[in-house]
């Protein structure tokens, strides 16, 4: 067992972090701390940069066009330095990589040709990569994935779409948007819809597609979340993930598939920001004087061993998965789940210390920590709310030997 970081891991590691503190947490203070919304424009040239970095298409194989990175402790380290610096930025840089999983998992090799290539950058150049929005979320379907009631109908050559999909990241930029549905109107049972889930691409463009304004958030401003609408939007049937019937890896499985795995994602995310606040508490609990810094004072010092000894297990859970993962050892005990359950409520609880470590100052907008409690707090909800990873976590754990 050996908790060193390789040379690459390392190299990937620090291009991630000087990005986050020269590019990421400057744009956010400069205008979060003035109560504003970061323009399109400068996010777009922060897209940029990162894509020049190849900090957005690492993992895609090289065939494909990106770097063929497939150590997932690599993706858990950029993932937690960008959200770091701001995990809003860093979900409007990396939404699309949900949407490429998706592709991954679900689609054919001819699919994932014909689909990929778009998010990848092999000329090292200063552009903006193609954006993707996963539709999985509804107005009345969230965790309950089987519940969804968009509707995908054959009709000769053609799939049909019908319905409304909720909270949808990069629902108004997306230039592909992956939409699940359910393709049986007779499935009642459980068997029979999930048997019934199907996975489509659809392109912006087409008709019958369309996305409501950005919606107003408390956190994760820079990102992109709106309603997205279909409505009789006809797409060929070859759009279908896994082959017009989706016998080649699409349906229920790929869906559990892809949130499975994107959920050590999460987890990193959501490390970034509990260790942003550690950070900021810490510097200031060794700063702040009260006859004597107040890091001194057993309360405030026992704040600071809670959060760094929570953070420490967090990563380690979020590490030990993602390694699961990329050596495809199964997920026997939810650890995926476990990772992201466990980071995203360390997130909250270490936003929560820092600013009552602030005292006054941690309410004050001058003031970062504060605007980390908002971002956290989301992470207990998406991706599966924190309520649906413990029930995740026990329906593998009922079927473990003792």
């Amino acid at each position: 067992m050996d908790f060193g970081l390789t040379e690459e891991q390392r190299i990937m590691l620090d291009t991630a972090r000087d990005f986050s503190r020269s590019e990421i947490r400057p744009l956010a203070n400069q205008h979060y701390h003035q109560d504003q919304r970061i323009p399109a424009a400068a996010l777009d040239e922060v897209i940029k940069k990162a894509n020049q970095l190849r900090l957005l298409d690492y993992y895609f194989p090289e065939s494909f066009g990106g770097l063929g990175i497939e150590d997932r402790t690599i993706a858990c380290l950029i993932t937690e330095e960008l959200a770091w610096g701001d995990a809003g930025i860093a979900v409007h840089l990396m939404a699309s990589g949900l949407t490429a999983k998706a592709i991954d998992a679900m689609g054919t090799e001819d699919q994932k040709r014909q689909w990929l290539a778009g998010f990848t950058n092999p000329d090292n150049q200063p552009v903006l990569p193609k954006v993707g929005a996963f539709c999985l979320t509804e107005p009345g379907s969230g965790s309950h994935v089987l519940g969804l009631s968009t509707s995908a109908l054959r009709e000769g050559d053609h799939w049909v779409l019908n319905g409304t999909k909720m909270f949808i990241t990069n629902g108004g930029r997306a230039d592909l948007y992956i939409v699940v549905a359910q393709t049986d109107p007779k499935a009642e049972s459980t068997p029979e819809r999930a048997a019934g889930l199907g996975a489509f691409v659809v392109e912006k463009g087409t008709k019958g597609l369309s996305s409501s304004s950005d919606m107003k958030k408390w956190g994760v401003l820079a990102s992109n979340t709106t309603e997205v609408v279909l409505e009789n939007v006809r797409i060929p049937v070859e759009n279908r993930l896994g082959g017009p019937d989706g016998l080649q890896g699409g349906g229920m499985a790929g869906v559990y598939e892809t949130l499975e795995v994107t959920r050590v994602g999460v987890a990193a995310s959501a490390l970034g920001i509990a260790r942003a606040a550690f950070d900021e508490a810490l510097a200031y609990a060794k700063q702040r004087v009260q006859k004597k810094p107040i890091i001194h004072f057993q309360a405030v010092s026992h704040m600071l061993a809670d959060m760094e000894t929570e953070i420490q297990a967090a990563r380690l859970l979020t590490w030990k998965a993602a390694w699961m993962a990329e050596k495809k050892v199964p997920f026997e005990r939810g650890e995926g789940s476990q990772a992201k359950y466990y980071a995203s409520e360390i997130a909250v609880r270490a936003c929560l210390k820092a600013i009552q470590i602030h005292g006054g100052y941690g309410f004050m907008k001058e003031y970062n920590v504060g605007r980390w409690l908002n971002d956290a707090i989301v992470y207990r909800i998406w991706e599966g709310t924190s309520e649906i990873q413990k029930n995740t976590i026990a329906r593998y754990l009922s079927n473990v030997e003792s």
